[in-house]
């Protein structure tokens, strides 16, 4: 027998996770499909910053304003999904103190808190801290622990009614009379979903399943290294105050710290190579900022894809291999509808960051309500997720949804 619903959301990233709830307590009957477990994807396998806007100004004020407000947001709703640093953006001697002043400036316009430091008290908050810095800025940056925060989702979106299936891989999307009736699962499921709309959340991965429906949808994937070493105790985020280049993030965990990220263009996302000298190079490049990490014992690395969407890539020039000054600006979300190309009731959604998932989240849900003729609001932004405030039941979640990702396995609580 099939299973029966109104929409199915494929893919189990922070994104897809986050339309299943938004739908769910919006009324709308939804089955969410995820080839692994939840957060397996780019989701999972991140640096894990919440992002303050900070980083994005002054190259893309709507950008930093998206991140600003969503950071603030999941500080209300989130919990122990995420952990509130504070960040620093450190000028070294190479770097241009222009681009320091300039993003000072466009922090200050945006409405993001900054504080320029003294160097004493900067010091006391990062005793590692590389001698030769010359100015700290301050900033409300934080970390985020995906699979907490796509488990408490999916948690959230269960309660609604929402149905999450796991190791559910697409196989097929069905078309009929140029509208999307549902998909064929397989894996532990094995399972045809009739649906009466379909959400294509595959991230990276989003270009093939796009293309199980007849429709075109061009993906341009990044691979990122990240490299976790032996770091206890370092308070806030470390940012490189320079165009987003290598090597520019330190992440802290509660003994660690990750080391961030490369961007190599990259044809698989499944199948590309782990080089030894991308995770020299993230040493090399965040020893500037902490000089301590070159001789921290590294205890895992790993490698994430950023799930690009081709054409925006293709107006911002930014595939160089990691270098020049386009390669961080931020990049938008894209929700694209496939009516025009003979699937209705079809949509995708691409791009954006782990950040901004919410709001993402909401947009789609927003575009699928309308189809349905649902109107009710949006109450992601007001209502806590579930098991926030014990990090013992986050963790069982986490479990629970098979959602233990390399990004902070080292914080999780339960097997």
């Amino acid at each position: 027998m099939s299973i029966q619903t109104e929409v199915l959301v494929i893919g189990g990233g922070a994104t897809g996770a986050g339309i299943a709830r938004d739908l769910a307590m919006r009324g709308l009957d939804v089955v969410v499909a995820e080839r692994g477990g939840l957060a397996s994807g780019t989701s999972g396998r991140s640096h894990g910053l919440l992002h303050s806007g900070a980083r994005y100004a002054p190259a893309d004020e709507l950008g930093a304003e998206e991140c600003i407000r969503e950071n603030r947001i999941l500080r209300d709703i989130a919990g122990h999904c995420i952990r509130d640093t504070g960040g620093f953006f450190v000028q070294l001697p190479e770097d241009d103190p222009e681009f320091f002043d300039e993003k000072l400036a466009a922090c200050e316009g945006i409405g993001i808190e900054v504080e320029v430091l003294e160097d004493e008290t900067a010091r006391a908050e990062v005793p590692g801290l590389a001698p030769d810095a010359e100015r700290v800025m301050k900033v409300p940056d934080g970390v985020v622990y995906p699979s907490r925060l796509v488990a408490a989702n999916a948690a959230s979106a269960t309660d609604h009614g929402a149905e999450i299936l796991t190791h559910a891989p697409v196989t097929d999307i069905r078309v009929e009379d140029g509208r999307a009736t549902g998909a064929t699962l397989g894996g532990d499921v094995d399972e045809d979903v009739e649906a009466e709309y379909v959400v294509n959340a595959a991230g990276t991965w989003a270009g093939e399943c796009a293309a199980l429906a007849g429709v075109g949808l061009e993906m341009r994937p990044t691979k990122g290294v990240m490299v976790s070493v032996d770091y206890p105790g370092l308070g806030p985020v470390l940012n490189r105050c320079r165009p987003p280049a290598d090597g520019d993030i330190i992440v802290p965990h509660e003994t660690q710290a990750v080391l961030g990220t490369t961007s190599i263009e990259v044809g698989d996302p499944d199948e590309f190579d782990e080089e030894h000298w991308e995770v020299q190079k993230m040493v090399e490049e965040c020893a500037k900022m902490l000089p301590d990490v070159a001789t921290s014992e590294i205890l895992r690395t790993w490698w994430g894809v950023r799930p690009l969407y081709a054409p925006d890539e293709a107006d911002r020039e930014t595939m160089d291999g990691g270098e020049g000054d386009a390669r961080g600006i931020s990049r938008g979300f894209f929700l694209l509808d496939h009516d025009a190309e003979g699937a209705e009731n079809f949509a995708s959604i691409v791009g954006g960051k782990l950040t901004t998932y919410r709001m993402m989240a909401e947009a789609t849900a927003d575009h699928v309500c309308e189809a349905f003729g649902v109107d009710e609001p949006c109450r992601t932004a007001e209502e806590n997720l579930p098991g926030v405030d014990d990090e013992r039941r986050l963790d069982e979640f986490v479990a629970e949804y098979d959602a233990r990702s390399p990004t902070d396995e080292d914080v999780l609580t339960a097997d």
